[in-house]
């Protein structure tokens, strides 16, 4: 939804967090609603371990800006502590989660439910404070519901969302003691108790599975934190805590188990107001009492006049203080009629060049471009940076520097095909890349070590500092030798005796004789620890056969014969005529018919 920066209170002198939507969000009604809800919801609470919101607002001109002012908590979430730490002790757990308990318990005294909780949205500050943060989701109790109107999506974070959020998109103060629950489990076994590859997996097992005791995870988790954690994931909500302060009852318990002289600790320090009645109050009479004397009246002597008629050093000292009120009042005016006016810049970040002089325009001050950098997330022609900046002053009629974005940066991988190592090194550094790994091919097109190609390949665009890869040619395979035509024998031989594995395939081939190599195929990449294959096609000769010539006149066992011996079969003899030796008179197929291996040949005797 939003960007966060550190920035500068200029009125109060002090260093603050600012939340600012999205630009895009900013035209979208129900992301406004609901980011200037967080700031009612937050400011409505006033509470130590609540992330204070001390203002909020919207850009006035130029490109739509909703922000909210927040205290800067200068320090680490819980979840970078639990990734430190791991699993917590129970008192370490419950030193860091009774304050979250105690923001929750004054949000819920409110009608307030935050509904994200999570340890991403617990700020722990360098001093040991810790806050809840992000009442972003929160809302009032009696309103709304978990999931949006326009496309029902469920808000908040899977891992920590109750059954109900899941299931029926609603949530109540019992949905943020759920995700306490969660927390305080994550807390003490250092893992979530659902796993899933992906949200919705999760989103499942937390309607229909029960989160499990963390002693089976941590055996030295006490039965009563067992009894805690069970109590507040409960999926019936009826079931679990009604609302925090609940909660923390029981909690202060443990605590005060652990230790005892907490209970004295703790101690209320406040005390309510006292109202005197009205009939017992008592004037006090300023009136002497009749039995003294009355008081004469004191009369001055000269000395006594003269010596007050001297200025007091107080006097003196007020006097010159006096003086240089009036100097800096004069001061001022000078600055703001005179030729000492100044006026204030708004900001500009964001805005078109177009846009940018226009306003400042409107307030008498014109516009020149200084630079123009590259940016990864501002268009480009945009504005990235004023000088002087937002919130800050210029003489009237004065000029305002603009820096403005020119896109993002790509960078061309170069053309480095063919090149030597050295100069494709050189290439790539100077377009603003690194090199990274390098690896060896064969290549019957460029010389041994030189560059073949390159991952990402030539041409790609990168961003600048990104990494090339590239292939190194290792020569031709074989030094560039053709074994097709050639015997296979004295193929398989010389390549084994280079150092080569050979791959050797049969096939038909109808002009290529018979244990002569077809084709062969040359090894690209090399593996470490390989030998490279060659891969050869060698020649079975033709795939066909002929149907023998000259069988007509010859015995039936002469043809079977000459037949049989092409891999031809010869099917049951027709016998026509009654000639006692009887020879072929006819073959089916004819004679030099072409066939393929195995088929079958019919002859006719008489």
């Amino acid at each position: 939804m939003a960007s966060i920066y550190e920035a500068i209170d200029i009125r109060l002198d002090r260093h603050v967090a600012v939340k600012i939507m999205h630009p895009h969000l900013a035209n979208d009604e129900e992301y406004v609603t609901r980011f200037i809800r967080e700031a009612k919801a937050a400011a409505s609470l006033s509470h130590p371990n609540v992330v204070a919101i001390q203002d909020q607002g919207w850009n006035e001109g130029g490109v739509p800006a909703i922000f909210l002012v927040m205290e800067l908590i200068e320090g680490f979430t819980l979840r970078e502590l639990m990734h430190e730490k791991g699993a917590l002790s129970i008192k370490e757990a419950l030193r860091y989660f009774s304050p979250v308990l105690s923001a929750l318990v004054a949000a819920h005294k409110l009608g307030v439910v935050h509904r994200d909780i999570k340890p991403e949205n617990i700020l722990i500050s360098k001093d040991g404070r810790v806050k809840v943060a992000d009442f972003g989701l929160a809302r009032a109790a009696t309103t709304g519901a978990t999931m949006t109107i326009e496309s029902s999506i469920i808000l908040g974070s899977v891992s920590y969302l109750s059954p109900e959020q899941v299931s029926r998109g609603v949530s109540d103060a019992r949905s943020d003691v759920y995700a306490l629950g969660i927390v305080l489990f994550e807390m003490l076994t250092g893992q979530r108790p659902f796993e899933g590859d992906s949200p919705i997996q999760i989103a499942y097992k937390h309607v229909n599975e029960r989160v499990p005791a963390p002693s089976t995870l941590k055996a030295s988790i006490t039965d009563k934190v067992d009894h805690i954690v069970l109590k507040a994931t409960a999926p019936n909500p009826d079931q679990r805590y009604r609302d925090a302060a609940e909660m923390e009852r029981d909690i202060q318990k443990i605590e005060r188990e652990l230790e005892p002289a907490k209970r004295q600790l703790s101690l209320e320090l406040d005390v309510a107001p006292v109202m005197i009645p009205e009939k017992k109050r008592k004037k006090v009479l300023s009136t002497p009492k009749e039995s003294e004397p009355p008081m004469r009246e004191k009369t001055n002597s000269s000395k006594e006049i003269k010596r007050k008629k001297k200025t007091s050093g107080r006097v003196k000292r007020n006097r010159f203080l006096a003086l240089l009120i009036v100097a800096a009042l004069l001061f001022a005016g000078w600055n703001m009629v005179g030729g000492g006016a100044k006026v204030e810049i708004p900001s500009l970040v964001g805005l078109s060049v177009k846009q940018a002089t226009a306003t400042l325009q409107q307030l008498g001050l014109s516009a020149d471009i200084r630079e123009e950098i590259f940016s990864e997330e501002t268009k480009p022609g945009l504005v990235l940076a004023s000088d002087p900046g937002g919130g800050g002053k210029v003489s009237v009629n004065g000029t305002v520097h603009l820096t403005l974005s020119k896109g993002p940066e790509r960078i061309t991988v170069p053309d480095i095909a063919g090149a030597s190592v050295d100069d494709a090194i050189k290439a790539i550094k100077e377009a603003g890349l690194i090199v990274g790994t390098s690896t060896r091919a064969f290549s019957e097109s460029i010389a041994k070590e030189s560059v073949v190609n390159t991952s990402p390949e030539i041409g790609t665009p990168l961003r600048r500092s990104s990494a090339v890869n590239i292939v190194i040619s290792d020569g031709q395979a074989l030094g560039g030798k053709s074994y097709v035509g050639l015997f296979s024998d004295q193929a398989l031989n010389e390549i084994n005796d280079a150092g080569f594995t050979v791959n050797t395939i049969y096939a038909y081939s109808e002009s290529v004789a018979v244990g002569m190599v077809i084709s062969q195929t040359l090894p690209t990449t090399i593996k470490a620890g390989q030998k490279p294959v060659v891969t050869i096609v060698v020649s079975q000769g033709t795939a066909y056969a002929y149907v023998p010539d000259g069988l007509r006149g010859r015995t039936l066992k002469e043809a079977t014969a000459a037949i049989e011996g092409l891999g031809l079969k010869v099917a049951k003899p027709k016998i026509i005529g009654t000639r006692k030796n009887k020879v072929v008179i006819n073959v089916s197929p004819a004679e030099k018919t072409k066939v393929k291996p195995g088929s079958t040949v019919t002859l006719t005797l008489g």
